[in-house]
């Protein structure tokens, strides 16, 4: 019962491990974290020193290009035992505990907890980002313009549905810049108090997640009622203890509400990207960075934007979208949306800017940043 012992003093329990050899790689393992643990720390303390020198010239502890140029070394440097996918997610925690160690910095986001902008903040920022949830985009807008947040996280597009217009319009009111960029892939699951989904009768989420699994509830849930909610995770709160019901939303919904999985991938079309913004009360360090976003009207005359379209083409800039919004303030008046692959901050770029600002009635820089990384556990 206490295991056989093999040739040469192996000693094998009885599923035929090998308890010794086991207990050597433990070992191995536990020096190892211990040397990790040490590390780890001293990597805190330089952490607060950078802090420390970060608040007396006022600097700003969020760097996404740095932060970008470190993963990418990282990765590069990887051996390969540990999959990139993993080590991502390790540093982007050890970089959110950085960051919270040099300065603590507020970020708000749509509410309630739980909604897809909530979790594009966790898988971008890390853990040990203090997220504080909003009543509205507007709200947010606000908040991040009066400095009473560092950072505030805003949807800016659907790769299926196009633009989110309340956006476009609100960096039109306040003075904010984007920071950074993250493209976080969009899945559904539906979710519920019950275990069958033949109880199901009435299922609740946000518009826009019952519209973008309309067929799977067609074709698995035809005869329930649906009710539209002011966000998923609002759904999740009102089918906790409605007997009968489900959510439509984000699979971690389940775990931070005791819900029951009842299906995943529920999303009519798996290819569903969601492009969110990082915004700021102040212009991002420039002239390193790989887009630009702008605000730009027009003069009323034939080949306004032609000429703006040339002008980019001659300098050899890359248009990566460009979007027109009515322009509220004046009636058939319209402002456009544009990103452009370069950076507008850098010093080789300051005579394109000029002649833009020649070519426009107005031209507003909305930020200059990284292109942004796509992650796949949305």
């Amino acid at each position: 019962m206490g295991g056989n012992r093999q040739p040469g003093n192996i000693i094998l329990d009885d599923k035929g491990v090998d308890k010794k050899k086991l207990e050597d790689i433990r070992s191995k393992i536990d020096h190892i974290d211990k040397g990790l643990l040490e590390l780890l720390n001293h990597r805190a303390a330089l952490c607060k020193e950078v802090g420390e020198i970060k608040s007396i010239s006022k600097e700003s502890v969020f760097k996404p290009f740095r932060e970008k140029e470190v993963m990418k070394k990282l990765i590069s440097q990887n051996p390969g035992h540990l999959p990139d996918d993993h080590l991502r997610a390790i540093y982007r925690e050890i970089l959110s505990s950085s960051r919270k160690l040099q300065q603590p910095q507020k970020v708000v986001y749509l509410g309630p907890e739980g909604t897809f902008s909530y979790f594009a903040g966790i898988e971008y920022l890390g853990h040990s980002a203090d997220l504080k949830p909003c009543n509205s985009l507007k709200e947010v807008f606000q908040i991040v313009e009066k400095r009473e947040a560092e950072l505030g996280i805003i949807p800016l597009e659907n790769s299926l549905q196009g633009s989110v217009g309340q956006s476009l319009d609100l960096f039109l009111q306040y003075k904010v810049f984007i920071q950074a960029e993250v493209f976080c892939k969009t899945s559904h699951s539906l979710l519920s108090s019950d275990t069958s989904l033949a109880r199901i009768q009435t299922v609740y989420s946000h518009p826009q997640a019952l519209e973008q699994c309309s067929n799977w509830l067609r074709t698995h849930l035809p005869e329930v009622g649906i009710v539209p909610v002011e966000s998923t995770s609002a759904a999740a709160i009102k089918v906790i203890d409605e007997k009968g019901s489900a959510a439509i939303g984000h699979e971690k919904l389940g775990d931070m509400f005791g819900l029951n999985i009842l299906s995943s991938r529920i999303e009519d079309l798996p290819d569903n990207w969601t492009r969110f913004m990082i915004i700021g009360p102040t212009p991002p360090e420039g002239g390193h960075q790989d887009k630009t976003s702008l605000l730009f009207t027009l003069p009323d005359k034939s080949g306004a934007l032609a000429g703006v379209l040339t002008v980019l083409a001659q300098n050899g800039i890359n248009l990566k979208k460009l979007e027109s919004r009515p322009l509220r303030s004046e009636k058939w008046k319209y402002v456009f949306f544009a990103d452009l692959e370069c950076d507008l901050s850098g010093e080789q770029y300051q005579d394109l800017k000029m002649e833009l600002s020649k070519r426009c009635s107005s031209l507003q820089i909305l930020g200059s940043y990284p292109a942004g990384a796509y992650i796949q556990t949305l």
